[in-house]
């Protein structure tokens, strides 16, 4: 038996099935590679340390994903993450950070920037579906994200309330438990194919992968995936497009 292939997306949008979006924030709202190279800067110009962009961001992206799945276990906040992950890229490149600098490190996410486009797209998805945020942060991290897309989210999840990191399947059972939709009327939107695509897909969800890279090389600050989204749109603006 051959399953029913996804109408296109603008179809999709305009048929009703789909009443909220589901968002991933870091990466996909939030320019975290910008952000996170920003907070790497001072640590490794402090120790005169020249290191590719690309080789920072995937050693934080092997880093991240190792101590958030030690945290499965035994759950850490996001601070701490990324206290760790600063520690784990310190010694793969031959220091130590202070604790001073892992703390500074981990308080930058609030100033990450927003990409240009999130927060004028957001409103106007708001308009036509409730948003909701699922994020591997904490809450009052991603409180001064939020401020700087306009806080258009009817729901805001974040892993320290759940007590598990994406792409933990209990996030997913978080946001349908809370989110006050079924799963088949919520588009997962994210660039994480490895924290969302991957997961959602294989719990049913539709999906829309925004290839922030751009075809740009190397995998970034996200751990490398293969998964196939259902759709697959370069930026937040393509989406808001759809609906105009």
């Amino acid at each position: 038996m051959t399953s029913t292939p996804e109408p296109d997306l603008t179809t999709l949008l305009a048929s009703g099935r789909i009443r909220a979006l589901s968002f991933d924030c870091y990466g996909t709202l939030i320019d975290w590679e910008s952000g996170l190279l920003a907070a790497f800067a001072e640590p490794l110009e402090a120790r005169a340390l020249a290191v590719p962009d690309e080789e920072v961001l995937e050693l934080f992206a092997t880093a991240e994903a190792q101590v958030e799945e030690d945290a499965a276990t035994d759950f850490v906040a996001y601070r701490e993450v990324l206290e760790r992950v600063l520690d784990a890229v310190g010694e793969e490149l031959g220091f130590a950070p202070s604790p001073d600098e892992c703390a500074e490190f981990a308080a930058s996410v609030p100033r990450w920037p927003a990409f240009s486009d999130s927060r004028a797209a957001l409103a106007k998805l708001a308009e036509r579906f409730d948003l909701i945020v699922l994020s591997n942060v904490d809450a009052d991290l991603f409180a001064g994200s939020a401020e700087q897309l306009g806080d258009p989210f009817k729901h805001a999840f974040t892993a320290d309330r759940i007590g598990s990191y994406k792409p933990d399947p209990r996030n997913f059972a978080h946001l349908l438990e809370h989110g006050g939709h079924p799963k088949d009327a919520i588009l997962h939107v994210a660039q994480s194919r490895y924290h969302d695509i991957a997961p959602a897909r294989e719990l049913g969800f539709t999906t829309c992968w925004i290839d922030r890279q751009n075809a740009r090389a190397g995998g970034g600050a996200t751990k490398p995936s293969t998964a196939e989204p259902h759709y697959t749109l370069p930026n937040l603006a393509s989406l808001a497009a759809l609906v105009e």
